[in-house]
């Protein structure tokens, strides 16, 4: 943020509403929770192509490697458009590329157009994503932005609980309509877009190129993101563990499949129940403060669960990491806002979703690996070691946040609040 003195260089925020958030914010809040619940698609794939196409494992597996790509790539260059033609246009373009390639997929026959349509929806529903978080940088005043996260990403996961539980009675009147009600949902979201979410991308400061250049180079550097980029790589192999090591942890303890879906029911019963108060509490803190202290929690929970036996004990240490994971999203992402040049918010989100997206490729073959050398006790060790690395990193940005914001000041004076 500038000094207390400096006028604003950014677009003027819409009047504040409900919580505090500017009407267009609940927009998009809306069209997050309508694409979750009506996510059908994508948890259903290997058994559409299986079951109802009759694909092949082999073939099956590049489809959903063509859907990573496709989201990895949109991650990013979602961001630098979102910031070069707009945050609308690229949310509008994306709902667009979505609603294309799920009816493409529900009417598809071939290899070809499998893969074609797959990669499609890769894109379209993973550029929306930095546009929509730069969207509410621009929205949202930064002291709301881990609150505002927060509200999406509970959305996000409010939605998905729902998807999950109507899809399969969807499934059950053919496949062809999940693809049709997935469509019709991102075609909602488009339609609020489009009528109630107006262009926020800031619009150029011929003011800021005006002023001294050594100036605006030291006010715009941001020396701490790629200490963000690199926790994020490390958090990303971690919370990917309850997905790849968990299952494999309580199968070998004599569990079954259920009881590895009661455990992880609890991942979502605490996001739906303490998002909010968490969220609350951890503002009153730093957000690097909060973020370090959130890894620290994930990374107990996800160590005790070397010490846990049967459902109850596996579910506790759900809920342990669970708690850490309600703080590390939003906080994260109010990070990248903060840490962003202005102009360049969607292209910095965009590099910490990409980042995501790599250590969640990576997490399965180095988890797999040690698994294999030496069971599923020593990943939750890595998982604790890890965590602690990571508190480390977060501390380390506080403090170079903290030298930046000082010599970005005349006279050292630091008159410029968090995040």
């Amino acid at each position: 943020m500038p000094a207390q003195q400096a006028q604003p260089t950014g677009p003027t925020r819409p009047a504040r509403a409900p919580w505090g958030l500017a009407g267009p914010f609940w927009w998009l809040w809306g069209g997050t929770l309508v694409t979750s619940a009506g996510g059908f698609v994508v948890p259903f794939m290997a058994i559409y192509l299986t079951t109802v196409r009759g694909y092949s494992v082999f073939f099956t597996g590049l489809t959903l490697t063509t859907f990573g790509v496709g989201s990895g790539i949109a991650s990013l260059f979602g961001g630098i458009l979102a910031d070069r033609v707009g945050r609308r246009t690229v949310l509008l373009a994306s709902e667009v590329l979505t609603v294309t390639g799920m009816l493409g997929l529900g009417l598809a026959h071939g290899r070809a157009p499998v893969l074609l349509f797959t990669l499609t929806v890769g894109v379209g529903l993973n550029a929306t994503r930095p546009a929509r978080a730069a969207a509410v940088a621009d929205l949202v005043a930064p002291e709301d932005l881990p609150r505002a996260y927060a509200l999406i990403y509970w959305a996000t996961n409010l939605g998905f609980s729902v998807a999950a539980v109507t899809a399969g009675l969807a499934a059950s009147h053919g496949f062809l309509l999940l693809f049709l009600v997935n469509a019709l949902a991102n075609l909602l979201a488009g339609v609020m877009v489009y009528l109630r979410v107006p262009e926020t991308r800031p619009p150029p400061d011929p003011g800021r190129a005006a002023g001294t250049a050594g100036t605006a180079r030291t006010a715009h550097r941001t020396p701490g993101f790629p200490v963000l980029l690199g926790s994020v790589l490390l958090l990303g192999l971690i919370f990917q563990q309850p997905l790849v090591a968990l299952p494999l942890a309580m199968t070998a303890d004599g569990l079954s499949a259920a009881d590895y879906g009661a455990a992880m029911m609890m991942n979502g019963l605490v996001i739906a129940v303490l998002q909010l108060p968490l969220t609350r509490l951890a503002g009153r803190l730093r957000p690097e403060h909060a973020l370090a202290a959130a890894t620290l929690v994930t990374g107990l929970g996800l160590g005790l669960t070397a010490a846990v036996h049967g459902t109850a004990g596996y579910g506790a240490s759900v809920v342990v990491w669970s708690l850490g994971e309600i703080v590390v999203w939003p906080t994260c992402m109010a990070l990248v806002a903060a840490l962003s040049p202005p102009g360049r918010e969607g292209g910095y989100q965009g590099w910490f979703l990409s980042t995501w997206s790599v250590s969640v490729a990576l997490a399965p073959v180095l988890s797999g690996r040690v698994i294999e050398a030496s069971g599923t006790a020593t990943v939750w060790g890595a998982c604790l070691c890890l965590a602690m690395a990571c508190a480390g990193c977060h501390l380390l940005l506080a403090r170079l946040r903290a030298d930046h914001r000082t010599e970005a000041v005349p006279g050292g004076q630091e008159t410029v609040t968090h995040p």
